[in-house]
């Protein structure tokens, strides 16, 4: 077991690529235990926390718990949580189409009910780079926009006018000027944000897909999996072998976090490594 607040060190070496061979190597920093299911991070570091009750917890870079988010019994379980802007947090409760907005401290700013814009199956939802929300309909295969209180703002033609098959999007992130909505039978499509497509990256059955500045992430069984935008390459390396039971991987540029379902004292557990 990885005891907390050890330093531990994993190296190991990533396949030759464009850039050669490099050694890589995840420094545990800290661990974060408690009743777990889902979690995601933003680009502060702070951590998002979903526990069995439905509850959304806030943890800080180091670890201290900030904030919670109480109001659980009109929804259900949250399906998606994006925290790309740290002051304007959206869950998504994919059951009843609804989009609840809260503030840094996690308490309600707003809610957005997607059944009145006439949206019944949308898979995913992303918060725009000017703070409205992209929508992806499945009903009507188009990407919409819509803003803080629902009014539609803008939306593509119907996609399968455009394209030869029809996408279902699992993962959708507004990052670098582009919308990109991940297909994970297909790839991740790139638009731009009058909708017209850019780009298809050929990334295929990852899980854990996290869109950054300069990288996508992912992983799949044992591995983990990092291509670069700039130069279109792509780093696969092995799970380091203490986390390799983790259910759910998430990646910023410097940090790789682990969610574990039996650490010590049988409860979950967060495993937060830096990369260097």
């Amino acid at each position: 077991m990885i005891k907390l607040f050890i330093i531990v060190c994993f190296s190991f070496t990533l396949p030759l690529t464009g850039f050669g061979q490099a050694d890589t190597a995840f420094q545990l920093i800290r661990t974060i235990k408690g009743d777990i299911v889902d979690f995601t991070i933003d680009n502060l570091d702070n951590v998002y926390v979903l526990n069995s009750r439905n509850q959304v917890k806030k943890y800080n870079a180091r670890g201290d718990s900030v904030g919670i988010y109480n109001d659980i019994r009109k929804y259900g379980r949250a399906t998606l949580i994006d925290v790309s802007n740290p002051l304007k947090v959206l869950l998504y409760y994919r059951d009843f189409a609804t989009v609840v907005m809260l503030d840094r401290f996690l308490n309600v700013v707003n809610t957005v009910d997607l059944r009145k814009q006439n949206i019944f199956q949308a898979r995913t939802i992303a918060q725009s780079y000017d703070n409205k929300i992209w929508v992806y309909d499945e009903l009507e295969s188009k990407l919409k926009k819509i803003d803080e209180d629902g009014k539609l703002l803008q939306e593509t033609p119907d996609f399968r006018l455009l394209m030869e098959k029809t996408i279902t999007p699992v993962k959708m992130a507004d990052e670098n000027k582009f919308v990109y909505l991940y297909d994970s039978s297909s790839g991740v499509y790139v638009f731009d944000y009058f909708g017209s497509l850019n780009n298809v990256i050929m990334i295929q059955h990852w899980q854990n897909l996290k869109v950054t500045e300069k990288y996508i992430f992912g992983s799949r069984s044992d591995s983990l999996f990092r291509y670069e935008f700039s130069t279109f390459l792509y780093d696969e390396w092995k799970v380091p072998e203490q986390i390799r039971n983790a259910v759910t991987f998430n990646f910023n540029t410097t940090r790789l976090y682990a969610l574990r379902k039996e650490c010590e004292d049988e409860q979950s557990c967060i495993s937060v490594y830096a990369i260097h």
